[in-house]
Parts: C-alpha cells; structure tokens; sequence
C-alpha cells in the first residue's frame, strides 16, 4: 500500500488566471468567458406566488449589491463575500426583471394542494407551473425561468427517494429491486420543462427567508450562509444564462480530452433500466445522452448493458459531441459506478474504434468505505490524498480537510472514493488528479471540495429527471436544463 497526495488542481478564470478555489477565482479574474467590457445580461422570467416573487426579487436586489461573509469567523478562505452581481465586477453581469416575464400564480390555486395526498399535491403543483412555463416558451427576451417552489408543499412526506446525486451506490433503485421513488416536485419539473427552450432554476424560500419553517423538514432556516447562498444562486443563473464561470485548464502538449459519466434509472412508467451518458470536456461544455436499456446481473446486482447497447451508447454520445462542438477529442476517460463486464468493454472499444479515437480509458468509481485512513490528533485525512492498494485499486480522498480553507468543512468522518482502472494508459495518480478536479466542476455550488466527479454526478441527476419523461420525446442536449 502506497499513500501519496495530489496538490489542489487549479481552475482557469477570465484572461486565463487561475486559482484553486471558484469564488476566490471569480472576485480575483471574473468568469472564465468574460473577454471584454460588455456585460452579460441575464434576462430572467420569474414564476411563483405573489409573496415569494416580493421577497426573492428584493433579497437578488440585495445581492446586486454584494453580502459580507459570515461574522465573527476566522475561517475567511472557508466563508468568502458575495462580491455583487453587477457590470463593474464580480460576475460582470447584472439580472433584468420584466413585467411582462412576471407570471404570479394566485395564492388560491396553491392553497387548493393542502389536504392531498403528496402524490397528487405534486402533480397538480406541476401542471400550476407547467402552464406558466408554457406561456414564456416563446417569449424572445427571456433566457432562463426562475421558479419560486410551493411553500406548502411537502414532498417530502413519500421519504424514500433515489440516492443523492453524490453517493455511489447502486443506481436509482433499492438494494433489494423495489423501485421507491413516488414524488419529488423538482425532478418532475424539470422532466416537464425539457419541452421548453428556457433552463429553469427552482428556489426554495429559505434561500431568501430564514424565518420560512420548510414544511418538509419543519425546521426554520438555511443550511449555509447568506454569502454562500448568493454565490451558489447566482453562478447557476450565470451558467444557464450560456456564461462559463469556470473552466479546467489546459495545457498545449494535453491530447483533447471528454469526460463521461455513465449512470442507470428506472422509467416511471415501465420500470425498466435505462442508461444515460454525461459528455464533459476541459472547457466547461456538457452534452447529455439518453442510451438503451440496461439488465441486472445476477452476479453482482448490478445494472450494464449489452454489447450492442454499450457501443451504440458511445458512439451516439461521441457523434453528439462533434455535432454540437465541431471537433472530435483524441481521448475519453469514461466514469461508471458499476463494475465493467467483459460486454460492455468490449463494446466500448468497438465504438472507440469506429468513432478513431486515440485512447479510451475506463474507470470504475465507487463509494468506498473498506478502507479509512486517520491522520495523527483529530484531523481527518488531507482532501487529494491517494492510496493504491494494488495495481489497478485505488482510494482517493475527495473530501477531507482542506489546506487552503485550513480546516475540514465537512461534518462526518469523510469516505474515500474507490477507484478501479479497468482500462488504462495514463497513470493512476493522473487519473485521481483528473477526477480530483471534475470534483469542482458541479455549478449548483462553489466550494472547492465536490465529492464525486460532475461525470457522475450530472449522469444521475439527469437520470432522476428523464424517468418522468416520455421515453419517445426528443431529450435536450444541455446540461442546463438538469442542472
């Protein structure tokens, strides 16, 4: 067994400056695709009740502004001020609200879901805002939907849901095949906003009001602070407004390379297993891909896919990819949180070679808890610490504590990701840095220390989402519209 520690990887920021850390590099630089002095201006509707549109439009207008950091901490790289959204610096844009991009839902017809059953409180909220969304479709000066959630309904009363998009366990279903997923009123919005042209970006009314008691945990307040919360909204707007906060960077001498995470999820309707693709490249540009369906082993309780469906997944995923870039990668490094079976490997490689590729190297992820390291005292394990067990087994600390924040930000004994290089030229510690740094690239937040690669991540988010869509609609292409 071999420990060694990977340094912090850097991102890049406007006029190619770089920083570890996303805020940080966004009040040193600005946004990674900021090149002159023009503003970018997010044109945003605006859907909810009447109350939450007042309040979350004075709190965005508080925010324009800038917040100072959480008070009376020492932690000042940890909690970091929101500098502002405005022409003259931080993000370099500003958000313009219409009337006309107004759309108030009457408190009677949100009133009207109290007393259902939770799965039928949230269709019905669904089909309320459905046809708001409907109404903006077609509006030319609009650009992303922000959609202000029922505060009175409660979800969360139907407990068991699919995993968090940051666990590594089986996908999408119960361990023992039960499907046990019921309602979820962010994913079947989402499932029905894919229709639209607009991304949509829902908002919880503790975002704004921390006196709001959640009617699904019954607790009043906000998980973060009030500075971490503006970065965290307003970097989401940023990117589906078509800005790129942040990019990786790369070097001359680098083969072109793209990401993909493969994920598997249970249709609504069927209950069958299908796969979906997550095409990532050092640029900061996402595709997202609907594949075939997927089998569980009896070996290993597993989802895969046969040999067909793997190389028609890759290949579709690749062409897609020069479709919407113009320009083929020399390498994919392909992420799956499932064993690789002697089909879909080979059927990868069959699609690597129609589609020329230079290099395919294939990982297998895993949520590792076999194996924990301690550091001396109290202190968790470093984040970038590496462990290879053997010679394709790995472990690497994307949590832990974290240099540059000089503390763990963390609240439980942090887990190790397992890595298997089931295929694979560049070294291990390449491979760990690389994923190390796709860690950071998840624009729904803008800590440093993500726990798994946006890969996987946006594969299963975007999973949770297309089970609510009709398997025979076309699928958008834009990561922004999951996310």
């Amino acid at each position: 067994m071999r420990a060694t520690f990977i340094e912090e990887p850097l991102l890049e920021f406007a006029g190619g400056g770089r920083h570890i850390d996303p805020r940080h590099g966004i009040w040193d630089y600005g946004p990674a695709d900021i090149k002159d002095p023009a503003p970018r201006i997010v044109r945003a509707a605006i859907i909810g009740p009447q109350e939450s549109i007042n309040g979350l439009q004075a709190w965005l207008d508080r925010c324009r502004l800038g917040l100072g950091a959480m008070p009376d901490t020492h932690l000042t790289r940890l909690y970091v001020p929101f500098p502002g959204f405005d022409v003259t610096h931080g993000f370099r844009s500003i958000i313009n609200f219409t009337p006309r991009l107004t759309r108030a839902i009457p408190k009677r017809q949100l009133d009207a879901l109290n007393g259902l059953h939770p799965k039928k409180a949230v269709a019905a909220a669904v089909d309320i805002y459905d046809i708001e969304l409907a109404a903006l479709h077609d509006e030319p000066s609009c650009d992303v939907v922000i959609v202000c959630r029922p505060d009175n309904l409660n979800d969360a009363a139907m407990s068991k849901a699919p995993k968090s998009p940051d666990a590594l366990e089986v996908d999408g279903w119960s361990k023992d095949g039960r499907d046990v997923f019921i309602a979820d009123f962010h994913a079947l919005l989402k499932a029905r906003s894919l229709r639209y042209k607009q991304p949509i970006q829902i908002v919880r009314r503790n975002t704004w009001d921390t006196t709001f008691k959640d009617p699904r945990t019954g607790r009043a307040g906000a998980n973060q602070d009030e500075a971490t919360r503006a970065w965290n909204l307003h970097t989401a707007l940023y990117y589906k407004n078509g800005g790129v906060p942040w990019r990786l960077p790369r070097e001359a001498s680098d083969l072109a390379s793209c990401y993909i995470g493969i994920a598997f999820h249970k249709t609504a309707d069927t209950n069958l297993h299908t796969s979906v693709a997550q095409i990532y490249n050092q640029r900061g540009d996402g595709v997202i891909v609907r594949g075939g369906p997927a089998t569980v082993s009896k070996e290993d309780r597993q989802p895969h896919l046969s040999e067909d469906d793997a190389r028609d997944l890759l290949e579709t995923a690749l062409q897609r990819y020069r479709t919407e870039h113009r320009t083929a990668p020399a390498r994919v490094v392909l992420h799956k949180a499932s064993n690789y079976t002697a089909a879909e490997t080979t059927g990868f490689n069959q699609a690597a070679n129609t589609e020329r590729l230079d290099l395919l190297e294939l990982l297998w992820l895993t949520g590792s808890d076999q194996l924990r390291l301690y550091r001396k005292g109290q202190q968790p394990p470093l984040r970038g610490t590496f462990v290879s067990i053997g010679d394709n087994r790995h472990l690497l600390y994307t949590t832990g504590a974290v240099p540059f924040y000089k503390t763990y930000p963390g609240h439980y004994v942090p887990q190790p990701l397992g890595m298997r290089t089931v295929q694979a030229e560049s070294s291990p510690e390449t491979l760990a840095a690389e994923t190390l740094a796709l860690t950071k690239m998840n624009w729904n937040q803008t800590r440093l220390d993500g726990r798994i690669p946006i890969t996987l991540r946006t594969a299963r988010t975007v999973g949770n989402i297309l089970r609510h869509h009709d398997s025979t609609d076309p699928v958008s292409g834009r990561y922004a519209h999951y996310m």
